[in-house]
C-alpha cells in the first residue's frame, strides 16, 4: 500500500473543501450544519468528556410552554442532544436517535432526554413543539428547550460542548462544534460520556450506559 503523501493529503483536504462548498451552497444552512458536523465525527461510537463538565442551574422553556429548571433534573439520567429545526439534515438524523433512545427507557422513571436548540431566536416553543411532534417526542419526558440566547449558549458551552471560531465552515450559532454528540449525564449532574447521534448503533449503547450508570449507583 503506498503511503499518503503531504501533497496527496494536500489535494485530498482541498478536494473535501470543494465538495463542502457545493453543499452548503446547495442545501443552505443545513448543509454548512452537515459539514462541521461530519468533519467532527467521532474516530470511535463513544468518548468519556474531555474534561470535567456539570450540568449548570438553568431555567428554559420547552415545547409545551412549561419552564424547566436544572432542580426539575435532580436525580434524573439524561441524554442530551443538541439541534436548530432549519437543519435538514443531520438533525433530523439525531432526533430519529432521541426517539429510539425514548422509546428504549420508556419504563424507566429516573431518565430525562432534553434536546437544547442552539438557534432559540428562530426556535421558539411552538416550533420546537412542531419539531417533537415528528418524532413523537413525549413532552413529560423529552423537553425541547429554548429560551434566552445568553442563557442557552451558556448552558450549552459550560455544560457540554467547545467552540471553534476559526473554522471558516462553522457558522452554527454560538460557534459550537460537536453539535451532533448526545451526551450522557449521571444523576448528579455529571457528563459521563458522549455517543455519535448520527449512527445507527448508538441509541442501544446511549440506553446500555443509562443501565450501567444507573448500576453503578445502585439506583
Amino acid at each position: 500500500m503506498k503511503k499518503k503523501t503531504r501533497s496527496n493529503a494536500a489535494q485530498e483536504e482541498r478536494l473535501f473543501l470543494w465538495v463542502a462548498l457545493v453543499v452548503a451552497l446547495f442545501f443552505g444552512a443545513g448543509g454548512l450544519f452537515l459539514i462541521v458536523s461530519l468533519n467532527h465525527r467521532e474516530k470511535a461510537a463513544s468518548i468519556k468528556s474531555e474534561k470535567p463538565r456539570d450540568l449548570v442551574d438553568f431555567s428554559l422553556t420547552a415545547s409545551s410552554g412549561q419552564t424547566v429548571t436544572r432542580a426539575d433534573l435532580n436525580d434524573k439520567i439524561l441524554a442530551v442532544s443538541f439541534l436548530f429545526t432549519s437543519c435538514s439534515l443531520t438533525c433530523p438524523v439525531v432526533s430519529r436517535s432521541m426517539a429510539e433512545i425514548q422509546q428504549l427507557t420508556t419504563n424507566a422513571a429516573d431518565v430525562r432526554l432534553l434536546s437544547l436548540t442552539v438557534d432559540p431566536r428562530s426556535d421558539t416553543a411552538p416550533v420546537l413543539a412542531k419539531w417533537g411532534a415528528k418524532f413523537g417526542a413525549d413532552t413529560n419526558r423529552w423537553f425541547m428547550l429554548t429560551g434566552d440566547k445568553t442563557i442557552l449558549h451558556r448552558v450549552i458551552g459550560t455544560s457540554f460542548l467547545e467552540t471553534e471560531t476559526n473554522n471558516p465552515f462553522n457558522s452554527m450559532p454560538g460557534n459550537f462544534t460537536g453539535t451532533e454528540r448526545i451526551a450522557v449525564v449521571d444523576q448528579h449532574g455529571h457528563v459521563i460520556r458522549y455517543f455519535d447521534g448520527l449512527r445507527m448503533e448508538t441509541p442501544a449503547a446511549v440506553a446500555a450506559e443509562i443501565a450501567r450508570v444507573r448500576k453503578e449507583n445502585h439506583l
